[in-house]
């Protein structure tokens, strides 16, 4: 069938409720493995105390995610959406799966080859991340206001799942012996199992709702060249204007530059989130520095005598001050001496 023809045939498309539960579930899959690498930061500091692995696994996730992200919104009119989708999931489930493998073939020991398989994963979560929330992002706005709002709904909640979950899988191993890579294992087992069932989700089951159908047929008619190949997947054929298809009436599509500079103040925005973020998250809020102090009482008070001293011999009105103030009982014990 020809997407002109689906789209006029169609008149109310159905599975609408089932396509916001498949990208709610899609959402939650584009951060669990990220969610999870960072979850179980106290396992990875009990293996790795002197390397700052929530820092440092930060610090080498953004820079793929962020430098992937521009390449593939350059040549975003030439990527097949679907199989950019299917890709980043593939490397999200292979690379958490990876971390667990990592863990077992080590016997959950430390050192420096198995931090830096852990690094590269991470650099693998960025990647992935890039591909996977740009392309179902770009996609799921050519459809209705509800499937990005569940997409996005689903990126929230997954924080909170993943943090749940660590919690119970936590809890079940608290008594038992090496209780805490217990719960990692486990933690990281379901959140395998959960990127798997995005793979296969967004392979077979979204691309056969009608609904979906429908709307992936309304943006090649609108000019969209990135669905051709969901289409084919679900039956659908496009017409190019070799194969005599009206694309005259197609939307012609602005330039890169030109799509930049008119969204400029959403690129400022996405910089100050990223800046901000990347000030406080790498583990500022987690390590544990130690215990600070600014010294003893005696030695302070030892430093305001000096100081008193200093000043009583330099103006007369300065003395009568410093008198007095050192004669409180915030400085009870010290032997300031007033002259002049």
């Amino acid at each position: 069938m020809d997407a002109r023809d689906y789209c006029g045939a169609t008149k109310k498309p159905e599975g609408k409720y089932e396509a916001m539960t498949i990208c709610f579930i899609l959402g939650i899959g584009s951060l669990v493995s990220w969610n999870s690498m960072l979850t179980i930061g106290d396992y990875y500091y009990t293996l790795f105390p002197k390397y700052h692995p929530a820092r440092v696994l930060t610090l080498v996730y953004q820079p793929f995610a962020i430098g992937t992200m521009i390449i593939l919104a350059y040549y975003e009119s030439k990527i097949n959406t679907r199989k950019r989708n299917l890709a980043g999931f593939t490397l999200f489930f292979i690379s958490i799966f990876f971390v667990l493998v990592v863990d077992l073939a080590t016997s959950g020991k430390g050192g420096i080859g198995p931090y830096i398989g852990i690094c590269v994963l991470a650099a693998c979560f960025g990647i992935a991340d890039a591909q996977v929330e740009g392309g179902m992002v770009g996609e799921l706005c050519f459809m209705c206001p509800e499937f990005i709002q569940s997409y996005l709904a689903g990126l929230a909640a997954s924080g909170a799942l993943i943090s749940v979950l660590r919690m119970v899988t936590k809890a079940a191993f608290e008594k038992s012996n090496n209780g805490l890579r217990k719960g990692a294992i486990l933690f990281l087992a379901i959140s395998s199992f959960i990127e798997l069932v995005c793979i296969f989700l967004y392979a077979i089951y979204f691309t056969k709702l009608p609904i979906v159908k429908y709307y992936r047929s309304k943006a090649a008619l609108e000019g969209s060249k990135t669905v051709a190949a969901d289409l084919a997947a679900a039956g659908i054929s496009t017409k190019t204007k070799d194969q005599g298809g009206d694309d005259d009436k197609q939307q012609e599509r602005l330039s890169n530059k030109r799509l930049f500079l008119e969204n400029l103040d959403y690129a400022v925005d996405i910089f100050f989130i990223y800046a901000v973020t990347l000030s406080i998250f790498p583990g500022f809020l987690y390590e544990n520095t130690g215990t600070h102090g600014l010294g003893t009482c005696k030695i302070w008070c030892a430093r305001m005598d000096d100081f008193s001293h200093l000043l009583s011999g330099t103006h007369q009105w300065l003395s009568h001050c410093v008198c007095s103030y050192c004669g409180t009982k915030r400085l009870q014990g010290s032997r300031a001496e007033c002259f002049g």
